[in-house]
């Protein structure tokens, strides 16, 4: 797997999960990572053709929705139990997969240079 590839699944998992919590508790704020998602799946081209400044603002967005969800989502989450912590937890574990990909990718581009 590969930064891009990581970051399609990611996208889809925000926009799927996000999506599928809005139309379950019909909150608004449900909708923050379906946002979130289409914007990493418009990014998508930019990140297969290595551009940096995409993909760099890709990862710092994958960055954000990781914190907002572990820091503000995940613990309501835990208190309500349900099907609605599955969803928090998938949409962590794919945007944690997603940074670490990123990571290697530059990683991997700095050392070719």
């Amino acid at each position: 797997m590969n930064a891009t590839t990581a970051n399609l699944i990611n996208s889809i998992s925000l926009i799927t999960f996000g999506l599928w919590g809005y139309f379950d508790v019909l909150s608004p704020t449900a909708l923050i990572p379906v946002f979130v998602g289409m914007f990493l799946l418009a990014c998508y081209s930019g990140i297969k053709n290595q551009n940096k400044i995409i993909s760099h603002v890709a990862v710092l967005l994958t960055l954000l929705i990781l914190l907002a969800l572990v820091g503000m989502r995940l613990p309501k989450s835990i208190d309500k139990g349900g099907i609605g912590l599955v969803r928090v937890i998938i949409m962590i574990i794919t945007s944690t997969f997603s940074v670490i990909f990123f990571i290697k990718s530059f990683i991997a581009a700095r050392k070719n240079k």
